[in-house]
C-alpha cells in the first residue's frame, strides 16, 4: 500500500515522498481513512511507528478541501482568521516537533501555522495569531493564557488532537483539557493518539470521543522488535564508570541518556565532558533558549550525547540514534516504553541499556511484566557489575500505576491467617470438624458470664490460667492493686501527684522590675494617698495569687508606706 491509496490529495503525497516516505506504517494505513471519512480516532501504536503523521495528514487534507467559511475570515482579505486546528501536547519539545511536521508535509498547500508554549516571551507568538492561522499547535498552559488574554478565538476549531494524552494526565493537565474541550464547538473531530492507554485515558476518551474507531496495531506498552534490550546489574555509585566504559567502546554513534532528576542530569554530563566526552544536558530547569540550542546541536551532530529527564522523552524525535541508556530506571512501564522508544525510529534498529541498582529489582520485574520481554542480562564489566538473581528470585514487580489490585494481590484480613489459598487442601488436624464446634445455644449467655472474679466462681477456661488478674474484694475494680501467683517485682512507688504546700509568689514584677505599690509614692504637690497605685495587677496574677492583690491594694507585706502625715504638713 502506498500514500496515493489512502485518499489523501496530491499536493500532499508529493511533499510527503519528499520527506522520504513511501510506505505508510500500521497505524498510519488503518487511521488516516478513517480520520478523512470525518470520523473519531483512539489510536494506539508502539513509539516510532508515525504517529504524528497518522493524524496530521488527514487534518491537512481537510483544511485544505474546505475553504474556509465568511465566518472564519477578517476585514483583511483572509488574514487574521481564527485556528480551524487545534494539536494538545504536553511538552514544547513535542509541540516544535509536531510543529515542524505540520510546515514539512504542507509546503504544496496555503495553509498557516503555529506553536505556542510557555517558557518563552508571547509577543512573537501573539503576532503570529493576529495575521491568522488554520493549525495551531500549543500545550495546555499557554494556550489557556492566551485565550484568556482574548488572542485565540476557539469558535471555529474543526479538528481537535490530543497527542500523549497519558502524558498530560501525568503532568496534570486534565482540567485544562477538559476547559479546552468546552470552550470549542460541540461538533467537531476528535482524533486521540498515544503509545500507552491507561484505564483513565480511556475514561477520558470516553468522554470526548464520539462514536470513535479504535485502532491499536500492537498491544499496548509493548516494544518494537527493532530494538535490542539489555540491562546490566550494577550499583549505583559504578554506574558512571560503566557508562563511560561502554562509550569508550566505539560502537555508540549518537547516543541518549535518561535521568530521574534535573541534579542527576547536569551532574552526569559534567562527569562525562570531564572524561573527554562529548555531552550535553537538557531538563526543566534550563531556559527554552537553551534547550532549543541543545537539541539543535544534538540533531546536527556536535553533541555526540544527550543527557535528559523524562520531560524529553515524548519529544525528541532524532534520526540515526543508535543506543538509549536507562542511567535511572524509570518510574513505570509506561516510561520506559517511551525512552527507549527515541531509537529505532522510522524502521530503522536500535539498542536500549539499562542500568539496575539491587534497590530497583522490583521496577526492572514490572517492566518485564508490562513489556512481556525478559531483557537479557549484560555479562562483561565483571569488574563493576554483581550477579544478577534468578528469574524467580528477582522479587515481585513494583507497580507505580493506579488500579485495583488482582484478587491474588490483595492483602489478606486476620481472619484469613494461617490458612491454605488453595481450596481443594485437606483441614488442619488440630482445629476440630465444623460440625463438633459447639453451636451457638449450646454456649452460655453473656448474663450468665462471670463479670468479675469475686463475684462467682470462675469459667472453666480460665481453671488453668495462672497469669489471671484478680482485685481485692474490697473497693472499687481498677483502685486496687494487681495480685498474681508470681511475686510482681519492679512496681513503680506511689508518688502524691499534687503537694499540699502552697506555692508563693515574690511581690515583684519580672517585666517591669519594680515592686508592686511602688508608684504609689507622691511626688511633689500632686501626690496620691497610699494604696492607690497605677501599678494594675494582671488578671491572671490576681486569679492565680489573691494574696498578692490584697498587698497591691491594701498595702500588706511588701508595700511601701505613703508620706505621713506631718510630712504632708510641713510641705504645706
Amino acid at each position: 500500500m502506498s500514500f496515493n491509496e489512502l485518499g489523501l490529495s496530491e499536493s500532499i503525497v508529493r511533499a510527503v515522498i519528499a520527506q522520504g516516505y513511501t510506505t505508510p506504517t500500521p497505524i498510519q494505513a488503518r487511521a488516516i481513512p478513517e480520520a478523512v471519512a470525518g470520523r473519531d480516532v483512539l489510536g494506539c501504536a508502539q513509539t516510532g511507528t508515525g504517529k504524528t503523521c497518522a493524524f496530521a495528514l488527514p487534518i491537512l487534507h481537510r483544511l485544505s478541501e474546505n475553504k474556509p467559511t465568511h465566518g472564519q475570515l477578517s476585514n483583511r482579505g483572509g488574514r487574521g482568521r481564527s485556528p480551524r486546528a487545534l494539536v494538545l501536547c504536553p511538552t514544547r519539545e513535542l509541540a516544535t516537533q509536531i510543529y515542524d511536521s505540520f510546515k514539512d508535509y504542507s509546503k504544496n498547500l496555503k495553509l498557516r501555522h503555529t506553536v505556542v508554549f510557555g517558557g518563552v516571551p508571547q509577543g512573537r507568538q501573539v503576532r503570529a495569531l493576529r495575521e491568522g492561522i488554520d493549525v495551531l499547535v500549543a500545550t495546555p498552559g499557554r494556550l489557556l493564557d492566551l485565550i484568556n488574554q482574548g488572542h485565540i478565538d476557539m469558535s471555529q476549531i474543526e479538528v481537535l488532537v490530543l497527542d500523549e494524552a497519558d502524558r498530560m494526565l501525568d503532568m496534570g493537565f486534565i482540567v485544562d483539557i477538559r476547559k479546552v474541550v468546552d470552550m470549542i464547538p460541540t461538533n467537531h473531530q476528535t482524533l486521540f493518539f498515544s503509545a500507552t492507554v491507561s484505564r483513565e485515558i480511556r475514561r477520558l476518551a470516553d468522554s470526548i470521543l464520539n462514536n470513535p474507531v479504535t485502532i491499536e496495531t500492537a498491544p499496548e506498552s509493548t516494544t518494537a522488535d527493532s530494538i535490542a534490550q539489555r540491562v546490566y546489574m550494577v550499583m549505583q555509585e559504578n554506574k558512571p564508570e560503566l557508562l563511560g566504559r561502554i562509550l569508550e567502546s566505539g560502537n555508540v554513534d549518537r547516543a541518549l541518556v535518561f535521568t530521574r532528576t534535573k541534579h542527576g542530569a547536569e551532574k552526569l554530563s559534567k562527569i562525562l565532558s570531564r572524561e573527554g566526552v562529548n555531552a550535553e544536558a537538557i531538563h526543566g530547569n534550563k531556559t527554552q533558549n537553551a534547550r532549543t540550542r541543545t537539541m539543535q546541536r544534538f540533531k546536527s551532530g556536535s553533541t555526540h550525547v544527550l543527557v535528559a529527564t523524562d520531560v524529553a522523552s515524548r519529544g525528541i524525535d532524532v534520526d540515526n540514534i543508535s543506543h538509549v541508556f536507562n542511567f535511572d530506571m524509570p518510574v513505570d512501564p509506561e516510561t520506559h516504553v517511551h525512552r527507549i522508544g527515541r531509537t529505532a525510529r522510522a524502521g530503522a534498529s536500535g539498542i536500549a541499556i539499562s542500568f539496575c541498582d539491587r534497590g530497583e529489582m522490583g521496577v526492572l520485574r514490572a517492566i518485564e511484566r508490562r513489556t512481556r520481554n525478559i531483557l537479557e542480562v549484560g555479562e562483561d564489566f565483571e569488574d563493576l557489575t554483581y550477579t544478577a538473581p534468578a528469574q524467580s528470585q528477582r522479587g515481585p514487580a513494583t507497580h507505580y500505576t493506579k488500579r485495583k489490585p488482582n484478587f491474588h494481590e490483595r492483602p489478606r484480613s486476620s481472619g484469613n491467617r494461617g490458612r491454605s489459598n488453595d481450596r481443594n487442601a485437606e483441614p488442619r488436624s488440630d482445629r476440630p470438624a465444623r460440625s463438633d464446634r459447639p453451636s451457638f445455644s449450646d454456649r452460655p449467655s453473656f448474663s450468665d458470664r462471670s463479670r468479675r472474679p469475686d463475684s462467682a466462681a470462675p469459667s472453666d477456661r480460665f481453671a488453668n490460667d495462672s497469669t489471671r488478674t484478680e482485685f481485692p474484694k474490697s473497693g472499687k475494680p481498677g483502685t486496687g492493686v494487681k495480685t498474681t501467683d508470681k511475686p510482681v517485682t519492679g512496681q513503680p512507688k506511689a508518688t502524691n501527684p499534687k503537694s499540699t504546700k502552697p506555692k508563693t509568689k515574690k511581690p515583684f514584677d519580672a517585666k517591669s522590675g519594680a515592686k508592686f505599690g511602688a508608684k504609689a509614692e507622691s511626688k511633689g504637690h500632686g501626690g496620691k494617698p497610699a494604696g492607690k497605685s497605677n501599678a494594675k495587677p494582671s488578671a491572671n496574677r490576681v486569679k492565680s495569687n489573691p494574696a498578692a492583690a490584697t498587698r497591691v491594694g491594701g498595702g500588706g507585706a511588701g508595700h511601701r508606706k505613703g508620706p505621713s502625715p506631718a510630712k504632708k504638713s510641713a510641705s504645706r
